[in-house]
């Protein structure tokens, strides 16, 4: 016999439970954010949620569990380029930032939980984020953190927060983490070059004081070694538009008989293809180009570019998994994630 749901008003969780046929404390852990509810029994939760209008009380929830509901999505920067390169600038600019802000607000949404962004680059916004975080207002942090010497992971492991970091640690320091084989993408990129013909391939690394650059250097001369290559070069840039363009620039000066370029962002692409035309090199006729992202800036080149694609969404997304679940369950091990890269072939090789 089908439940009918209690009307409208002071819903309660055994209302919800019985409109469910489950128990009040599987009730409880789904709207809490339990990861450990069978899928199954999730879903008729989340529908005699929706049928019955049930609303939290998340005050007196909170007094319970003690959390607010909310994360933080960090984003650190290093001191060294704050000033020759305006960081609030790339946060809108770069396809990077945006891409894992979807990935994250896909789970917590339905889960009720806020996000609040927040930036540091400095020793002074650091010391005030420890502080923020300490005092609880906020449940747990994402961060995005990508250079090897910056302390904000080791702090945080130190202050108990829960928190998931986005790429490897550059330290040994005990913290979640997810990313991608960053090397295995390099030589997806590589192998392509290599099977289209070209055999004085380029890189146009990224900063090597993140460990993601220094991998995707790294896959790039081992797979060039594998091919019984040798590199025609490395330019460094910084992973925006315009690094890429001053790196094409030093690159060609260096290596003017190149004919492919791995470039370790689609952004530092879109600014290395107009350095090229400029000098009369055709892509992909006389020099091939792939990037690494598959970001909007890919389909902004001319032309598009061939690209390794990491899946930044899917990442995001695990990690906002990871996070709440370590949120609900703070004993539960370290736990990270490796995504495996793909080539997407368009019109640059």
């Amino acid at each position: 016999m089908k439940r009918k749901p209690p009307s409208l008003g002071s819903v309660t969780l055994e209302d919800v439970a019985r409109v469910a046929g489950v128990s009040r404390a599987t009730v409880s852990r789904v709207i809490n954010g339990s990861t450990t509810v069978d899928p199954a029994m999730r879903l008729l939760v989340e529908n005699a949620v929706a049928a019955t209008n049930y609303v939290p009380n998340r005050a007196a929830r909170s007094l319970v569990t003690r959390r607010t509901d909310s994360i933080a999505l960090v984003v650190s920067e290093a001191e060294s380029r704050h000033v020759a390169d305006p960081f609030l600038g790339r946060m809108f600019t770069d396809p990077f930032f945006g891409r894992v802000v979807t990935g994250v607000m896909e789970v917590i949404r339905p889960r009720g939980v806020q996000m609040v962004l927040m930036l540091v680059d400095d020793a002074d916004s650091r010391a005030h984020l420890v502080s923020y975080l300490r005092q609880g207002h906020v449940d747990g942090v994402v961060l995005i953190c990508g250079h090897v010497a910056d302390p904000l992971p080791g702090l945080l492991a130190e202050a108990g927060v829960p928190a998931v970091l986005s790429g490897r640690p550059g330290q040994t320091t005990p913290i979640s983490f997810v990313e991608a084989d960053q090397r295995a993408g390099a030589v997806l990129a590589v192998d392509h070059l290599v099977s289209t013909g070209r055999r004085r391939i380029a890189h146009l690394a990224g900063p090597q004081d993140m460990p993601s650059a220094q991998e995707r250097l790294t896959g790039f001369r081992q797979a060039v070694a594998a091919h019984g290559l040798q590199e025609a070069g490395v330019g460094e840039g910084d992973f925006t538009q315009a690094g890429g363009a001053a790196a094409m620039r030093e690159l060609l000066a260096k290596a003017p008989d190149l004919d492919a370029v791995f470039v370790a962002s689609d952004l530092m692409a879109l600014g290395a293809i107009p350095v090229l035309n400029r000098a009369g090199r055709r892509v992909p006729e006389d020099i091939a180009l792939v990037g690494f992202d598959d970001s909007s800036a890919a389909l902004a080149c001319d032309p598009p570019l061939t690209t390794v694609r990491q899946p930044l969404e899917e990442m995001a997304a695990r990690m906002a998994q990871l996070l709440l679940a370590q949120i609900v369950e703070p004993s539960e091990a370290l736990q990270s994630a490796v995504f495996h890269p793909t080539l997407v072939l368009r019109g640059s090789a």
